[in-house]
């Protein structure tokens, strides 16, 4: 993985959380030109559905869909995403190798344990990158990143900010549906949330983020910062 230099970074614990939180987003921003990567921290090796190789398949499909320039795996365990200093070392390393301006991971509150703890990880690692006595693996410049922001995966939260996304909501979903595995139902499909109606679920919630700003589809997303506003803060 050669150095580059992101405007956005997203983390998720799985390929398709990603999808979920900021799939509008992402292609929005890669339709003015921006550099999007997004880093998945396992292979998501224990679904219910599909396997690692039909997930991998899945995720590169995604990424074309949203015109995303990297995509990379770490293959951390699925369900083992301790706060250890080894998994820290290698986000800081992708980070210090990726050297993204804004860095975007999983909110918190999720009723996937594997969600928080993946911004829990992403939240040290990117403090860490910073510092230019921490060791890492690469050979990488320390890096730091400007700002740190969480989108939401399960569950509706009020959100801090929200990005406008109503000409995009049909990439959005087309990355989702590349996910068939995980969302559609079929004669093989294990009896999962996901494959009872989740992406329309997924749809409703933006939608209804987009009433509460007047537009027709948002994401939400979360900040532990104030926001400073350029261009919206009369409308304009």
């Amino acid at each position: 993985m050669k150095d580059k230099h992101l405007h956005i970074l997203a983390f998720g614990a799985h390929a398709d959380d990603v999808e979920i939180g900021m799939a509008g987003t992402i292609v929005k921003l890669a339709s003015q030109g921006k550099k999007i990567g997004i880093c998945d921290l396992t292979d998501a090796d224990l679904s219910s559905n599909g396997n690692v190789m039909i997930r991998k398949e899945e995720a590169a499909r995604a990424a074309d869909i949203l015109d995303v320039s990297i995509r990379t795996t770490l293959g951390f365990p699925d369900r083992g995403l301790l706060l250890n200093e080894e998994y820290i070392r290698k986000i800081a390393d992708v980070i210090r190798t990726l050297k993204p301006e804004v860095v975007f991971a999983p909110y918190f509150e999720d009723r996937h344990p594997d969600h928080g703890n993946c911004a829990r990880l992403v939240e040290e690692a990117v403090f860490s990158a910073g510092i230019r006595k921490f060791k890492t693996d690469g050979c990488a410049d320390p890096h730091r990143v400007k700002r740190v922001y969480f989108y939401m995966i399960n569950g509706f939260h009020t959100p801090d900010f929200t990005v406008d996304i109503s000409g995009f909501i049909d990439k959005k979903l087309a990355a989702l549906r590349a996910y068939q595995s995980q969302f559609e139902l079929s004669e093989q499909s294990f009896d999962t949330p996901l494959v009872n109606g989740y992406i329309e679920t997924v749809e409703a919630r933006e939608r209804m983020f987009g009433k509460l700003v007047g537009v027709t589809y948002a994401e939400g997303f979360k900040a532990k910062v104030p926001i400073l506003l350029k261009h919206d803060l009369i409308g304009e």
